[in-house]
């Protein structure tokens, strides 16, 4: 009887024991989810839109056949300057191509070669040649183009909507596809729209440093709010239910807690979100990664970064 005695108080020892045991491993294993946090940020910040733009020459000259015949001479080649008045083609008239020098040796006095040389109507460059020399022409066939050099501008297709933040400007800021920076002046309105996509086209001028050929495409900044500090965060930061409408951030309230904090947002660039409310501290720490699916009250571990 002595015997069971003694093995009683052995065996509560160590059913004790291992309960404590049990316990200690429970802690130790307690699911802590690695994340990385950030800082509050106070900086600028705008709401803007990017929108395209084309070059384009607003005005472009036909270079007509004032008779009909056959074009004797034939002074352009393509993207050649031209200056208003200057001689560009020769045209000899049907009848003076059949009947060639028999009347000036009938008559010398009678100075007939029936050659009607076309002029310039503007300056530019040649940017089109319809005929060459040999070429039989009608009257009031075209010839030849001529691009004013002076209507090089930019044309902007702005949605109706986006009007109010475009038309009280002055000018925008463009990029051309290579990075080049353009200060597009804006000086006027096409009367017409685009019925499909309800597009208006703006008229930009630029004034750039080297020739910029036409139809090429640029990226137009219109901005429509801006704040010169304000606080934000990263958009990885922000938590959102299904339906968009309630918004929160995991913030630490200790090295290894963290808590929903419901906020409000404001306006979002490309990788940072406006923070309404509430007004966080400098020294509060906001997680960026690992965030997602976490309770409202979690138990963390930081890691760099």
């Amino acid at each position: 009887m002595k015997k069971y005695l003694f093995y009683i108080p052995l065996l509560f020892l160590i059913c004790c024991n291992s309960k404590e045991s049990n316990q200690d491993e429970e802690t130790k294993t307690e699911v802590q989810t690695p994340v990385t946090v950030t800082d509050i940020s106070h900086e600028p910040m705008e709401d803007y839109v990017e929108l395209n733009a084309t070059s384009t020459f607003l005005q472009k000259w036909d270079v007509k056949a004032n008779i009909t015949g056959y074009i004797q001479a034939a002074h352009v080649q393509l993207n050649q300057p031209v200056s208003k008045g200057e001689i560009l083609f020769s045209i000899k008239t049907k009848e003076a191509e059949s009947i060639g020098n028999t009347i000036s040796i009938l008559d010398s006095t009678f100075k007939f070669s029936g050659v009607n040389k076309i002029p310039a109507v503007a300056g530019g460059f040649i940017s089109q040649i319809n005929h060459q020399a040999g070429d039989y022409v009608q009257e009031g066939e075209p010839l030849a183009v001529i691009t004013d050099t002076r209507s090089f501008v930019f044309l902007l297709d702005m949605p109706y909507e986006l009007r109010p933040f475009v038309m009280n400007k002055k000018s925008l800021d463009m990029i051309l596809p290579d990075g080049e920076k353009l200060n597009g002046i804006i000086s006027g309105t096409m009367p017409n729209m685009d019925a499909a996509s309800q597009t208006q086209k703006i008229i930009l001028k630029v004034n750039a440093p080297h020739f910029l050929p036409e139809n090429l495409i640029a990226r137009v900044k219109v901005v429509k709010s801006e704040k010169n500090s304000t606080s934000s965060l990263p958009k990885s930061a922000l938590l959102t239910d299904e339906t968009q409408s309630q918004f929160w951030v995991m913030k630490m309230i200790d090295s290894i807690t963290a808590v929903k904090v419901p906020v409000t947002k404001g306006i979002e660039t490309g990788d940072q979100v406006e923070i309404l409310s509430p007004s966080f501290l400098p020294s509060d720490k906001i997680i960026i990664t690992g965030n997602y699916g976490l309770a409202d009250t979690a138990k963390v571990k930081i890691v760099q970064q």
